[in-house]
């Protein structure tokens, strides 16, 4: 099936973008790029982000935060690229782990 092998290899194209190696779970990629985010921690520790740099600094409106998911079966959880960075987060809701993607210029 072409489609799914396109998928496939864009995947991966992701993931050598990051260095990241998948091992043990297969986590979903969330695309986090229109919000403004800061770094509390490389894990244990928490990504905010938000829709504005207002909201993100006040940690108020459509401002959210996530933990970084420090799964024992990767060598590490935020992996910075040149332009973007992915970090491996648990939303503790509904069991939710994923691999949040971020623009590295709306960093704060």
């Amino acid at each position: 099936m072409e489609i799914l092998d396109k998928f496939k290899a864009l995947r991966q194209e992701i993931f050598s973008y990051f260095g990241y190696v998948e091992d043990w779970r297969v986590l979903p990629i969330v695309d986090a790029r229109q919000y403004f985010w800061s770094l509390d921690g490389l894990g244990p520790g928490k990504v905010k982000f938000a829709d504005t740099i207002a909201e993100l600094k006040g940690e108020a409106g459509n401002y959210y935060e996530n933990e970084i998911y420090t799964q024992r079966h990767l060598p590490k959880w935020v992996y910075r690229g040149k332009d973007y960075t992915m970090i491996v987060v648990d939303t503790h809701t509904d069991g939710n782990q994923f691999l949040q993607i971020f623009d590295n210029r709306k960093e704060r």
